[in-house]
């Protein structure tokens, strides 16, 4: 088989700080996870940030310079910025820290679409923050929106005018069809990389199926021109990625999209989930690709040019 790429999402803006004493918070501790999980095998850091005293999901350039000049100082791996967020942004907002910071690669989430956390509230909790609880009961009314007209923005200003290649978020079915549109269009070149997002309620189900259905659309859709990862939500994570990298894709781990390292086992860092399928992943014959090898397969602008 050919070699893999792990993905390591660190934060994210989904978990609150009340779920976790190990979802990091404060830019020191993005930092400092970002660099073990590089050194134990993640060659792509996908990144978001953090208020750093209340812990609200932000997209304030002062809280990502809290942590991506150290991430770019003392690892090699090729740094993602997000430029989905969190639902409850506006798009100048989310676009804000990566267009100044013109990273290597960003996320592009490909399409609207409902965006329901609240079954998070199902486990009785002691909230730290008066936010928490509030932000997770109103998403039952929380659209994540990303048009057609905000996709072309974020592909011309950060791919076209600086440089970023893109980790293609699709939640459904839909998003590979406007994937396609946007190749049709001549904004976006192959080599593509697409992320299979499975259990957000408001996309796809993480149900195998549903992972051999998307592969024979994109593989209808994109030929040999695109590479597939996978990453799904919670307890979700580590058979379906696993099962993704049986198949020949790459994956994605991090405490963005689980907590959890065993059943009813907090993860202790986003490393611990990176040295568990590294583990795996070698167990089923894949060598794990360091950071210059993905950057030569996917085409990325290099290291030391991420600022315009």
């Amino acid at each position: 088989m050919s070699g893999i790429i792990i993905t390591c999402a660190l934060t994210g803006s989904i978990h609150t700080p009340s779920m976790s004493p190990h979802l990091p918070i404060t830019g020191a501790d993005i930092a400092r996870q970002g660099l073990e999980a590089a050194q134990a095998g993640a060659s792509i850091l996908h990144l978001h940030a953090r208020d750093p005293v209340t812990g609200q999901p932000s997209a304030a350039l002062e809280h990502f310079n809290g942590f991506v000049p150290a991430l770019e100082r003392d690892t090699d791996a090729v740094l993602n910025l997000s430029t989905g967020g969190s639902a409850v942004m506006s798009l100048d907002d989310r676009l804000a820290a990566p267009l100044a910071i013109a990273p290597e690669m960003a996320s592009l989430n490909m399409g609207t679409m409902n965006f329901a956390l609240y079954p998070m509230l199902g486990k009785d909790r002691d909230w730290l923050h008066d936010w928490e609880k509030p932000f997770l009961e109103n998403t039952d009314d929380l659209v994540f929106k990303n048009t057609p007209r905000d996709i072309a923005r974020i592909l011309s200003s950060l791919g076209v005018e600086r440089g970023a290649r893109f980790e293609f978020e699709c939640y459904d079915l839909s998003h590979l069809y406007m994937l396609h549109h946007f190749a049709d269009r001549g904004l976006i070149k192959p080599p593509f990389l697409i992320q299979f997002v499975f259990g957000v309620l408001g996309g796809m189900g993480p149900d195998p199926e549903n992972l051999t259905h998307m592969l024979h659309i994109a593989d209808k859709l994109f030929g040999g021109d695109y590479l597939f990862s996978v990453l799904a939500a919670g307890r979700f994570q580590i058979p379906l990625i696993t099962m993704a990298a049986a198949m020949g894709g790459h994956v994605r781990v991090g405490l963005e999209d689980s907590l959890t390292i065993a059943r009813g086992q907090l993860a202790r860092s986003n490393a611990e989930q990176v040295v568990k399928i590294r583990e795996i992943v070698e167990r089923l014959g894949r060598e794990v690709m360091t950071p210059d090898e993905v950057r030569a397969t996917l085409g990325l602008k290099g290291p030391g040019r991420i600022h315009a």
